[in-house]
């Protein structure tokens, strides 16, 4: 009789604890303190491997930028063409993930758009990567034009982020076609799309690859001034 009256409370406990343990899975900090939460449903591995590599790679000083990260399906992904971007100390990662890897690269990127709010000035400050970042975009411009894709020079020599240019780039041509003519210029077609981006893809690339020889040879500028960064080093500007 005493056990038939205590189901209903063992139901009640083990429901809880349930909840519970999906709360602690939902909504976490990793070591380095930074929130995580998951709004829409994500592969738990997926997410766990990739944010250990991230704390285990990326020094701590650059890591505090970012205050929480939050996967789910954002109504801007949609308006954007995107699958993440960074917004006032916070990362918004798509929950749709198949590789832990190409997860680990895409957050990476994102921090790289913290690290420009704080270390603006000494990234930017001496016009080296823009000066490097025109002269790849000038080669670009001349490969394209001989390729039939008859585009003005203003688009190529324009730093900031231009829809209208951006959208002639995969629409029109198509990254994938793209990637062959960025080679050799730009560490991948999407580099070529801002100022911003460029910085961005080469920080992303700097921790996935560990031999830097490609980044130091493609984008030597941005290579220098990420180990600044990196080793928080007092630069020369």
């Amino acid at each position: 009789m005493m056990l038939l009256m205590d189901l209903p409370m063992m139901k009640n406990y083990i429901q809880q604890k349930q909840a519970e343990i999906k709360e602690l899975q939902n909504n976490f900090y990793t070591t380095s303190g930074i929130h995580v939460y998951i709004k829409d449903p994500v592969e738990l591995s997926l997410v766990q491997k990739a944010l250990s590599k991230v704390e285990e790679k990326v020094p701590f000083h650059i890591l505090k930028e970012i205050e929480m990260i939050i996967f789910g399906w954002f109504s801007e992904f949609e308006e954007r063409e995107l699958r993440a971007f960074y917004d006032s100390g916070t990362l918004y990662i798509s929950n749709v993930q198949y590789d832990d890897i190409e997860l680990f690269e895409t957050i990476v990127h994102e921090i790289a758009h913290a690290v420009e709010i704080t270390y603006g000035y000494e990234i930017y400050g001496d016009g080296k990567i823009q000066n490097e970042f025109i002269r790849k975009r000038r080669q670009l411009h001349d490969i394209l034009w001989d390729s039939g894709y008859k585009m003005p020079v203003s688009f190529f020599v324009d730093t900031e982020y231009n829809q209208e240019f951006d959208e002639l780039l995969y629409k029109k041509i198509g990254y994938q076609k793209l990637d062959g003519y960025a080679a050799g210029i730009f560490i991948s077609s999407y580099a070529a799309t801002c100022l911003r981006e460029y910085f961005a893809t080469a920080f992303a690339d700097y921790f996935t690859n560990s031999n830097h020889n490609f980044i130091k040879k493609i984008s030597p500028c941005v290579y220098e001034k990420i180990n600044s960064v990196i080793y928080d080093e007092q630069l020369d500007i």
